[in-house]
């Protein structure tokens, strides 16, 4: 290991100087107007990288000052701890360099949307009864990750099948940070496995889409009034005493798009309105992100976008115990544990292995 290089490389430490200076503005930032979200999401970066910065710079303090011990002890039980504090410090310096990379990274892919809540849309695709039943695995799987996240997990609209399936759920996940964990989950998920109803054992393959939509706020998306048809109508259900018996359940169209939207999920239809407005809001600001992306030169903008709504982008792979992302090409095989929510590494990894092959394609051209 190049000890000289290294010094010169982390001789400084400029995201020290750069906290003090943001906790001093933070502190002005009610007087000088400046946007303390902003300020906080800087502080949160430099007080990362100077900690990191910081923990490189004592290990080759700690070598510098072992390798010395070196050249002027005889004694052999102290040669051999500095050889041991040589060796560590050695190991532990490319490790703090792959999380400075990581961080450095993660701030250089930073989306103004990453702190917003989502809506989420799951739909069955391809594979009748069984596609349905996927369905509300990927939303049980989806809903377990984020309550174990203290999200809040509220479904706006759902159509379930006499198996307890879902043809559609649409929910909202509340939290921080939601759709930087989740943005990268759109696309359609397929799954091969062998059915209940499968008399023969024979292995079927089913699909789901998954729509990761960042949830719009009111000021985000201006709606005219007079561009809504309103519907409001009784709520379907499953019969009995699930029926709803008054006019609660609301469609809404906004006519200038053509865009869709219906809420039923409770007796009250303010509730329901609001909900669907919501939705409406969400679906209209993802279009015009889209819009804005597909105008951009930028080749990274773009690749990010098709990354976010790719096609295909994994397999759960039952008798294999196997779920492969295919755009990253990586395999995990805890299939069960996955299933029931454990998804962080996998979510970790599609980020980081995204983000990387982004990198390396703009280095390439």
């Amino acid at each position: 290991m190049d000890i000289t290089s290294l010094k010169e490389k982390y001789k400084e430490n400029p995201s020290a100087q750069k906290v003090k200076d943001i906790e001093t503005q933070m502190s002005k930032a009610l007087s000088s107007g400046e946007n303390i979200s902003e300020l906080s999401t800087d502080l949160s970066y430099h007080a990362q990288v100077a900690d990191i910065t910081s923990k490189i710079q004592r290990c080759i303090k700690d070598i510098g000052e072992a390798k010395d011990m070196l050249q002027n002890e005889q004694d052999e039980e102290i040669r051999e701890m500095a050889n041991e504090e040589i060796e560590s410090n050695e190991k532990q310096i490319p490790i703090l360099e792959e999380e400075l990379s990581r961080v450095k990274i993660e701030r250089e892919f930073h989306d103004t949307d990453d702190d917003r809540s989502v809506i989420m849309e799951i739909r069955a695709g391809a594979g009748g009864d069984e596609a349905s039943l996927f369905a509300a695995d990927l939303f049980r799987m989806y809903k377990n990750f984020g309550l174990k996240k203290g999200w809040n997990i509220e479904i706006i609209e759902s159509s379930l099948t006499q198996e307890g399936g879902y043809k559609e759920v649409i929910a909202t996940l509340s939290g921080k940070n939601v759709f930087k964990e989740l943005k990268y989950e759109s696309g359609v998920h397929r799954v091969q496995r062998i059915p209940v109803t499968e008399a023969s054992g024979r292995i079927h393959t089913s699909t789901a889409s998954v729509a990761v939509l960042p949830e719009a706020k009111e000021i985000d998306i201006l709606i005219n009034p007079s561009d809504l048809k309103v519907e409001v109508m009784r709520a379907s259900g499953a019969g009995g005493q699930c029926v709803n018996r008054t006019d609660s359940a609301i469609r809404i169209t906004h006519l200038p798009t053509g865009i869709v939207v219906s809420c039923q999920e409770t007796k009250h239809q303010a509730q329901n309105r609001e909900k669907a407005m919501a939705l409406l809001r969400s679906r209209l600001y993802d279009m015009k992100k889209q819009e804005e992306d597909s105008k951009r030169s930028n080749m990274r903008s773009s690749m990010i976008g098709s990354s976010m709504r790719a096609e295909k982008i994994r397999t759960y792979n039952f008798p294999q115990n196997r779920v492969t992302d295919h755009r990253i090409k990586k395999s995990w095989f805890n299939l069960e544990s996955i299933m029931n929510g454990d998804i962080q590494e996998i979510v970790n990894d599609v980020r980081d292995g995204i983000q990387l092959a982004l990198i390396q394609n703009e280095k390439g051209n």
